[in-house]
């Protein structure tokens, strides 16, 4: 029983390192071809080789879908759904969209909300107005498709010309 589970655990050990030594030369290439076809995307604070990956393949299996900014939010999941009731105008978080999209673009949120200046000082600002942590979560990937939008355009404009 102890000879079995020896070998096991090292036939385990074995398969873990090689998962590994596989996924840092799979986020080594990741790197490369994010810097190489999405170096606009990935010139932006809190876009690393993941979320850009995301955002271009999302964008680029859809580029007919693409006509505005507001197109890419939808397509994202991160447009506006109205919620409001009499007099009071409200905002939900809109569930559809590309679910993978927006983990990209709420992980680039959270990066900048733990390291950049003027996002930090935005969500004190949003915070003092008694805007719930959803609402401002949702004005900040909504504020980041609109900033990432021309330069996903650009880049997949770039990865075509190469093609």
């Amino acid at each position: 029983m102890l000879q079995t589970l020896a070998i096991t655990l090292r036939l385990l050990a074995k398969r873990w390192v090689a998962l590994e030594e596989e996924l840092k030369t799979l986020d080594a290439m990741l790197e490369k071809l994010t810097n190489q076809y999405a170096c606009r995307l990935r010139g932006r604070f809190g876009v690393g080789p993941h979320t850009a990956a995301t955002l271009v393949t999302v964008a680029g299996d859809n580029p007919e879908r693409l006509k505005n900014e507001a197109s890419l939010a939808a397509l994202c999941g991160t447009s506006p759904l109205q919620a409001s009731s009499g007099k009071t105008v409200r905002h939900r978080l809109n569930r559809g969209g590309n679910r993978s999209a927006n983990n990209a673009l709420w992980t680039i949120a959270m990066v900048r909300m733990r390291s950049d200046p003027r996002t930090k000082a935005y969500v004190q600002r949003r915070s003092h107005e008694d805007i719930s942590k959803k609402e401002i979560h949702r004005c900040l990937k909504r504020y980041i498709v609109r900033e990432l939008y021309p330069l996903i355009l650009a880049d997949l404009a770039d990865s075509t010309a190469f093609a």
